[in-house]
């Protein structure tokens, strides 16, 4: 059946398009509901009609649009909730939840379709999460899921790294070593001044024994003396 649009059907047309369409949808579903009616030349004026003042209407919902994405830009907002220690969630994040949480900074509740969120959040973190603001309007915001009793400096805060440790380890050993060389310095003094000691003890004997024999030397000069 060819039917003309009266208002936007997701997937289906817009206002004022032509279109063929199956039977039974359009009997069971788009004529019914008066999302559609047949394509003839009176309903085809009426229906372009409706597409400028559709137009019009849509300008003033871009404008409007435009003007909340200022206020989304640089915008964190955080959602507590339940956690376990790994970061789980006791439950989820749903759009509904982050609508809600829109609605303060935003002055208006958006509806929950408007927050394109693929699968609910179940753990804590930070998210970039995209919102459709109007049919020609997208933005994104940060939601920063955390656990009871967290703020969001801790959960950005870098947790400490096993790669900082070893340098550590390295320091230690280059620390010890020069320790080490001083241990070995100190035990070869003493065996120095024991090699000293042994070399000049010799002399002092030669120097005895000189004393001892010039006295006789004399003595045996004397002697010869009459």
């Amino acid at each position: 059946m060819k039917v003309v649009f009266l208002v936007e059907v997701e997937g289906s047309g817009r206002i004022g398009e032509v279109r063929n369409v199956a039977d039974g949808y359009a009997r069971n579903y788009l004529l019914p509901r008066k999302l559609a009616v047949p394509a003839t030349d009176h309903n085809i004026r009426i229906a372009q009609a409706r597409v400028q003042t559709e137009a019009k209407h849509q300008s003033k919902l871009d404008a409007e649009a435009e003007v909340l994405a200022k206020k989304l830009v640089g915008l964190t907002i955080t959602i507590e909730v339940r956690a376990g220690e790994q970061g789980r969630l006791y439950g989820s994040v749903t759009a509904r939840d982050i609508a809600e949480a829109l609605e303060k900074p935003l002055g208006l509740l958006l509806e929950h379709r408007q927050v394109e969120l693929e699968e609910p959040i179940r753990r804590v973190g930070l998210f970039e999460v995209p919102l459709r603001l109007s049919r020609n309007v997208r933005a994104s915001v940060q939601v920063a899921v955390l656990g009871e009793g967290q703020t969001l400096e801790e959960m950005l805060a870098p947790p400490p790294t096993q790669e900082e440790q070893p340098p550590e380890e390295v320091e230690v050993e280059e620390e010890e070593q020069p320790s080490q060389e001083v241990e070995v310095e100190e035990e070869e003094q003493p065996s120095q001044e024991v090699e000293v000691e042994e070399e000049e003890q010799p002399s002092q004997k030669t120097e005895v024994e000189q004393e001892k024999k010039a006295p006789r030397s004399r003595r045996k000069a004397k002697g010869d003396q009459p």
